[in-house]
């Protein structure tokens, strides 16, 4: 598999500040939205769908990801509960970047994108928390470029395994990977497939990761990414 643009990185999503509880907000600020359900692998929207909403997940896990001309597809973001989603219509992008499908079974918000816009400027408690999200995703990015850049592969395949696993966020215990190929994980990396093979075998000797019953990432893991 070849390399994808470092912003194709695999990342976590976009978690507003828990001392804003968001849920309690659209519940009672008179926020017009629809609920959904999603079953697992059922898409939530597709690459180039028109942007009309914005999207906040209640339950469940969402995978954010893209599809190049080629037909190369590449994970975005694995996301959990209380992240928004599907917001580039607020920024005038006209159709969807890319695609969201639900790992597992979820429900999720769906706001009107000119709701959202009256909210945003009406409510400025939100609108707050909500260029902090932002300015979070930008952060994850850059960080995203720079592990692209300068780490090697194995440092690059641990960080990936972590933000899959949503290492690190609040009130998530360690937690089974849904399945993903070693092909897909060497696009995200940007390296081969028998490198990522490789890798994982040395992740498992050392007891970084559990393969049993799905793949579980250890915390572990993260000397991996922290050894310079």
């Amino acid at each position: 598999m070849g390399c994808v643009c470092p912003c194709h990185h695999a990342h976590v999503g976009y978690k507003l500040s828990a001392a804003f509880d968001a849920q309690a907000f659209l519940d009672g600020a008179g926020v017009a939205r629809t609920v959904a359900t999603y079953r697992k692998r059922e898409t939530i929207y597709s690459q180039g769908d028109a942007c009309t909403t914005v999207m906040y997940l209640q339950h469940g896990e969402v995978m954010l990801s893209v599809l190049s001309k080629t037909g190369r597809e590449a994970i975005v973001a694995v996301i959990g509960p209380a992240h928004f989603f599907g917001e580039g219509g607020l920024a005038g992008q006209p159709l969807r970047m890319g695609s969201a499908t639900a790992n597992e079974p979820s429900t999720v918000l769906l706001i009107e994108q000119l709701e959202m816009q009256r909210v945003l400027h009406e409510q400025h408690d939100l609108s707050d928390r909500f260029i902090g999200h932002l300015l979070t995703r930008n952060i994850r990015i850059e960080a995203d470029l720079v592990d692209q850049l300068f780490n090697r592969a194995e440092k690059r395949l641990a960080r990936a395994l972590l933000l899959l696993a949503r290492y690190g966020e609040p009130e998530v215990p360690q937690r089974v990977i849904p399945p993903i190929s070693q092909e897909k994980l060497a696009e995200i990396v940007g390296t081969t497939r028998s490198r990522v093979n490789f890798f994982m075998n040395k992740f498992r000797s050392l007891g970084f990761m559990e393969t049993d019953h799905g793949l579980k990432i250890n915390s572990s893991l993260l000397s991996v990414v922290l050894h310079e």
